[in-house]
């Protein structure tokens, strides 16, 4: 069985990455994709559960775990700390499942590193006043914490380049197309289909030809 391809999915906050990823992933099936779920020692927002949005844990408990090397991953972003766990993706990679890992491009960097192979997209906003006003109207954070937002998304998109696939979020429909078609590309590369069709491509090279018979 080959391996899952891990997908590193990048954006400023209010990009709308998550819905996107959430509306990607929803017919496609579990057993055939796995959205990674971090670590975070944020709290909970409103709608929110423990182990399906994030594993919220404390500050000590998530130092605990950085100290024993638990993280594929890990960064602070707006004075929280985020980790994605090391042993999670390698289980659920070496099953064959695609894995996303939904990160800013701190903990990219570090699995590029690490997974060179990792095919990453980043996300971005149709312009910065869409942004701001995506930020605004899904009324979970104040004023300051929207301006600090606003902020840290040129900083977060100045990484833009570093990334293997780009996608505009300016019409849902249309960027959900193109995730889609991304997630489809890499599972019929050259070296994905050498693994999965290996019978097939043995059938193929090794038999008489129907002029031979």
């Amino acid at each position: 069985m080959p391996k899952g391809t891990l997908f590193i999915i990048t954006a400023p906050s209010g990009a709308g990455k998550t819905t996107l990823v959430d509306a990607l992933v929803a017919p496609i099936g579990k057993e055939n994709i796995h959205v990674s779920v971090s670590h975070t020692t944020r709290p909970l927002r409103p709608g929110e559960e423990n182990g399906v949005n994030y594993h919220f844990v404390s500050q000590d408990e998530f130092m605990a775990m950085l100290r024993e090397g638990k993280f594929l991953e890990s960064a602070e972003v707006y004075g929280y700390h985020y980790g994605t766990s090391q042993q999670q993706v390698d289980e659920t990679l070496q099953a064959g499942v695609d894995t996303i890992l939904e990160i800013d491009w701190q903990g990219a960097e570090q699995v590029r590193n690490l997974i060179p192979e990792a095919c990453t997209i980043f996300i971005l906003p149709p312009s910065i006043e869409s942004l701001y006003q995506r930020l605004t109207e899904r009324g979970q954070d104040g004023e300051d914490t929207i301006a600090r937002r606003m902020q840290h998304a040129v900083d977060d998109i100045s990484h833009v380049a570093e990334t293997d696939f780009v996608v505009v979020n300016d019409d849902f429909d249309t960027a959900l197309a193109d995730l889609q078609a991304i997630i489809r590309a890499r599972g019929l590369t050259q070296s994905r289909q050498q693994l999965e069709q290996n019978r097939l491509l043995d059938e193929l090279t090794h038999q008489d030809s129907p002029s031979d018979s």
